[in-house]
Order: structure tokens, then sequence, then C-alpha cells
């Protein structure tokens, strides 16, 4: 919120760590040879480099984060039309059903936004139009992402397929391999480090150390996303993509809610339909509700009986 442009050094410093903890513990100081051969991750890495670029870049353009979040949410639609291109699946009429409402969802919270800030930049007529432009190319960079990371999932599910789950593994050389490429946004990640220098200082507790507050939030950014990622990698290996895909939306809906109440963004009630849309879809996509009915059976029979 202080400084918008920050996603690269926020990016740069999450793979760092990943990459150095990743090294010591997964990759035994690069003695130990990895299950999948290593051209193989770096096309997953090209991807998924470019994915967190892009997405990083969208904030620059006029892009809020609620509608950040919500568009990212569309992962289902993505992964279902690559899919049908890639993998020549077919769907039943539910799941086209649910996919027509996540559809309906991004894109009742994107015109809702587009309105804000066409209204906004009506107050400068001079840069109305710049400020418009600039966020029909952020929404451009969003669909590139999703549609990027639908197909890296795909190339993921493949290779799990072939040579077996490794997901330390994966998430080490996902996060290492990429960290060259980092040094084409070297003048953006020192620029921001400058910024975060003069920053005001702030007395970390417990520790007492004191420090410039943008670091010690850098700090936590990075440790908590480590436990994310790597949370979520576990879990490409134990659940189907559909139970991933979930758990992550759902993820996402609860930074939503809070990105809201606590940085109070502007949502309006078309926002919170548009949500309810694509959650409810997503639901429906992963038949939770066939399932929860066998659950919820099973827990009363398994009741004890009132005397």
């Amino acid at each position: 919120r202080q400084f918008p442009g920050c996603g690269n050094i926020v990016t740069f410093s999450q793979f760092l760590f990943i990459a150095v903890e990743g090294f010591i513990f997964e990759a035994n100081f690069g003695r130990k040879r990895p299950a999948i051969p290593i051209r193989n991750y770096f096309i997953m890495v090209a991807m998924f480099f470019t994915v967190s670029v892009v997405n990083n870049y969208a904030l620059n353009l006029n892009i809020a984060m609620p509608l950040h979040m919500i568009f990212r949410s569309g992962s289902l639609i993505a992964s279902m039309a690559l899919g049908i291109i890639i993998l020549k699946k077919r769907y039943s009429v539910s799941k086209y059903t649910s996919i027509a409402l996540v559809s309906l969802g991004i894109f009742t919270c994107t015109f809702m936004s587009a309105k804000q800030v066409a209204s906004d930049s009506s107050l400068n007529q001079e840069d109305g139009p710049q400020v418009f432009l600039w966020w029909l190319l952020g929404i451009a960079a969003l669909t590139f992402a999703l549609l990027m990371s639908a197909r890296m999932g795909i190339f993921q599910e493949t290779l799990y397929q072939k040579f077996g789950k490794h997901s330390k593994e994966a998430l080490f050389y996902n996060h290492a391999l990429p960290l060259p490429g980092f040094l084409l946004l070297a003048p953006n990640i020192y620029q921001h480090a400058v910024l975060f220098n003069q920053s005001e200082l702030f007395q970390v507790p417990v520790v007492g150390l004191t420090l410039p507050i943008m670091w010690f939030y850098l700090l936590m950014n990075v440790i908590t996303q480590y436990v994310c990622i790597r949370g979520v990698f576990i879990l490409t290996t134990e659940c189907t993509s559909l139970t991933v895909t979930l758990v992550v939306t759902l993820r996402k809906f609860v930074s939503l809610i809070f990105s809201i109440l606590y940085f109070q963004n502007p949502f309006t009630g078309w926002h919170w339909l548009g949500t309810a849309f694509v959650f409810v879809g997503t639901l429906m996509y992963t038949e939770v509700w066939n399932s929860l009915g066998p659950f919820l059976a099973r827990c009363r029979r398994r009741r004890p009986k009132q005397e």
C-alpha cells in the first residue's frame, strides 16, 4: 500500500529464501540428483516466473487488489478451457454451469471496477483515457497470467504422472532456477530496497531489534509465503487438482475479505454479488454438495442415541 510497485522485491525475497532453504535441506548442497529431469523444471520455471512477474506488474496498471484476487480466482475457467483444448476433456452440464457462474462473477466485478476507474479518471479529463487504457492493459495482463498458470498446472500434473510426485523437489527448483531472471529486474529491486531503508524505524517485539518497518513487513511476508507455498506443493501430491484449486480459491476468498475489511478497499453490492457467483460456481465445480450429503449422513449415524 505504501509502495504499490514493490512486487518485484517481494517476489525476489520469497524466491531467494525458498531456494536457499531447499538447497540446504532438499538438494543437500547440490549433491542430490533430481528425480524429474532438470529440462522439465526449466520449462515449468519459465511459466512460473512469467506468471509471477506479470501478476506483479498488473498492480501497477490501475488494478485494485480485490479485483486482482477475484480475477485470479477464475483459474477454474482457464483450467477447463485448456483441458478441453489440450487434453480433449469433456465435462458434465453441471461443470459448464459452474464455469458460467464463475465467468459471470468475474465479469460483474471487472465491469464495476471499470466504472470506478472511469469515474475516477473523469476528474481529470486529460488523463482519463490514458488511465482507462492502462487499466485495460492490466486486465489483459491478468488474463494472460491466468491462462499461463493453468497451462503450468497441466504441465505439472503430466510430470507427476510420468515421474512420480516430488513436492519438495519441485518447490526448490521452481524457486531456485528463476533467480538469474531477477537480474533483469535488478534496477527496480534496488530502487525499492533504497525506499525500504528510508521507511520509519520499527522495534521488533520480543527480539528488541530496530529496523525499517518495510523490511519487517517483507520478512513477515517471506515467512508466511513459505508456509503457504509449501502447503500448496504438498497438497498437489496428496489431493486431486480440483481439490487443490478449491482450497487455493477459498484461501483467496479469505484474503479478499481481509483486504476489504482491514484496508477499507472500495467494494460495492455488485462486487459482493460477483464474488458470490465466483465461489458458488467453484463449489459447484468441485461437487462439494454431493459429498456433503453422505458425510452428514455418516455423522448422524455415529451420533450416540439419547436414553
